[in-house]
């Protein structure tokens, strides 16, 4: 969801892509993000998981993560990604969870949250 609501903001000739700590590598995005994404006008029907690797946060230049915890794994991969990785919510002051398996409406939660962030941070690298 977060990489759809980006890729809204985000200036044509950026690239913006996802990758999971513990990514169901090759599923697409949970039913309930896809709707709810749809109902927002975003299609994410496309989106497949994939794994996060040191040749991924190489070569990123921001690495954005929802859980304080994404953040200790990304230092894992690569102690030297400390200066480009921040919560999806550092601008809006909260820390926003997974909702994989949970309810449709935890899954809105969520999204409200992720909406929230992205905004901040697209007001931020894009004035």
């Amino acid at each position: 969801m977060a990489e759809g609501l980006l890729r809204s903001c985000a200036p044509e000739d950026v690239v913006i892509s996802s990758a999971g700590i513990g990514a169901l590598v090759g599923e697409p995005a949970d039913p309930i993000a896809v709707k709810l994404m749809q109902d927002r006008g975003i299609d994410i029907s496309q989106h497949r998981a994939r794994q996060l690797t040191l040749e991924i946060v190489r070569e990123a230049d921001l690495i954005l993560v929802m859980e304080k915890r994404h953040m200790n794994a990304v230092h894992s991969i690569s102690p030297s990604a400390h200066g480009k990785v921040h919560e999806i919510g550092k601008w809006i002051d909260a820390e926003v969870p997974d909702p994989y398996r949970k309810s449709p409406e935890y899954f809105e939660h969520i999204l409200g949250l992720l909406e929230r962030g992205v905004k901040a941070w697209c007001k931020k690298i894009w004035p």
